[in-house]
């Protein structure tokens, strides 16, 4: 079949999408990886199916059911594949760009402050843009796997990266789809660890999980007088390897990072740390910020590349 698509990124997280708005395109895990392939196909960390969310529910996706019952205006579902051709539950960056897509087909409009609600495998998520360009989006409810005992401990879980003498302490951050944090002292050691091998996390769960290396940058302070807290990150993400950029996983290590810095005595007596953070990726950077009612939003960029077709 000739298959029409559009490339696109959000802080150079990019993606293959394809518009399958009458919902009957069946993308194979083989199709996927052919679309992903950077040498053979046409490159991306993932393939975004945009196909109506009661197309999903009468094909038999639960979870499409569950979004229409949630939110009966979430029209439009985002069919999310890692590049190894598995399903993922979401993609933050993946949800920006896609928002970016529908508004290019013509299927949704921002520009006078609307918002679009979607539907994804984590659930409802709602997307609104700013007035510098960025996409901002609800990622929807966070916590952590191990609770409280988790968050008092500073961790959960070990990670060992190929060439560590040893494994580091890690915190497990749910944000719809799993991951594993690791707090880093230097940029420069940052910098330096191999990420080209599938990091070893124990214990692992079920589904796997996507490891993030993060170091904390400190806090800055604006002209407002609020504060806001930023960070640097790498990720390798299951099923696709290292990626520039990862949005879910921003959001896990600001999370993590605030986690850590609310057990400081000085963050106590200052009144706790920040709910706003830059997180600094390869690609770009992104904004994490903490809403109310345990939810956590994500803002930045989404780029539509260039569109083709290519046969199957």
């Amino acid at each position: 079949m000739t298959l029409r698509f559009t490339k696109g990124h959000g802080t150079q997280n990019d993606f293959v999408l394809v518009a399958d708005t009458r919902g009957d395109l069946d993308l194979t895990p083989d199709h996927v990886r052919r679309l992903a392939d950077r040498r053979g196909g046409i490159g991306g960390d993932g393939v975004i199916r945009l196909a109506p969310t009661a197309a999903l529910a009468r094909a038999g996706e639960r979870v499409a059911d569950e979004v229409l019952a949630e939110e009966p205006g979430a029209i439009w579902f985002m069919d999310y594949r890692n590049a190894d051709g598995s399903v993922a539950e979401m993609c933050g960056n993946g949800v920006r760009v896609f928002t970016a897509f529908a508004e290019d087909l013509g299927l949704v409009d921002l520009a006078g402050g609307g918002e679009l609600a979607l539907g994804t495998r984590a659930g409802v998520r709602r997307v609104r843009r700013e007035a510098n360009g960025w996409y901002a989006v609800d990622m929807g409810p966070w916590f952590l796997p191990g609770g409280e005992q988790a968050a008092a401990a500073g961790a959960d879980a070990q990670v060992m990266v190929h060439g560590w003498p040893a494994p580091r302490p890690a915190l497990s951050v749910d944000v719809g789809n799993p991951h594993t944090v690791v707090a880093l002292a230097q940029p420069a050691e940052l910098e330096a660890a191999d990420l080209t091998r599938v990091p070893a996390v124990e214990p692992l769960p079920p589904h796997g999980t996507n490891v993030e290396l993060v170091v904390p940058l400190g806090e800055e302070t604006g002209p407002d007088g609020a504060t806001t807290g930023r960070v640097r990150m790498r990720v390798h993400e299951r099923g696709v390897g290292e990626t520039r950029s990862c949005g879910t996983g921003a959001c896990a290590a600001a999370l993590a990072v605030r986690a850590w810095a609310a057990g400081g005595a000085a963050q106590a007596a200052a009144g706790g740390p920040p709910d706003t953070w830059i997180v600094e990726v390869p690609g770009g950077e992104v904004r994490v910020r903490l809403l109310p009612g345990g939810h956590v939003e994500l803002a930045g960029p989404a780029e539509l590349v260039y569109s083709g077709e290519i046969e199957l």
